[in-house]
């Protein structure tokens, strides 16, 4: 068998049914729609929700929670990451390591609303971080191989 003699099995593909082609067609005039009425219309979606005039499945249900309109977006980096920069000479661990830096290192194209530092992954060198958050185990991670992490809430 070659690749230019692959084919389906016969009926695995069905053409596609060209609508208002004439009477014909067998699928002209009406296009399949019927006659008349809000649904033989175009531009008609909505109407799927539609349950006759009785309250709609969407709105029967209840809702929860609450997505807040000027929630603060914040860029995660990983120590694991943080160190991969730091060997490949991305970072220059001798001055104080913040967002600006990172993303001249190209960890990230653009620091958001900040930088929130996590604790996945191993941390060897010792790095002074300035970043808008840090969780306990990242903070932990730094501390433990000798550096600092100054957090922006705090300044």
């Amino acid at each position: 068998m070659k690749l230019n003699e692959l084919a389906d099995n016969k009926g695995a593909r069905k053409t596609r049914i060209r609508v208002g082609r004439g009477i014909g067609s067998g699928k002209g005039k009406t296009g399949g729609r019927g006659v008349k009425g809000q649904k033989s219309r175009s531009g008609v979606s909505g109407i799927r929700a539609y349950e006759g005039g009785q309250m709609p499945l969407y709105m029967r249900l209840p809702k929860r929670g609450f997505n807040k309109p000027n929630r603060k977006k914040f860029v995660e980096v990983n120590v694991g990451r943080l160190q991969a920069a730091i060997d490949a000479g991305k970072i220059d661990i001798k001055k104080t390591v913040d967002a600006a830096v990172l993303v001249e290192a190209g960890l990230f194209s653009r620091a958001q609303d900040g930088v929130r530092l996590l604790g996945n992954g191993k941390l060897e060198a010792k790095v002074d971080l300035v970043v808008a958050y840090a969780s306990a185990g990242a903070k932990a991670a730094v501390e433990k191989a000798g550096g600092s992490v100054a957090l922006l809430s705090e300044k």
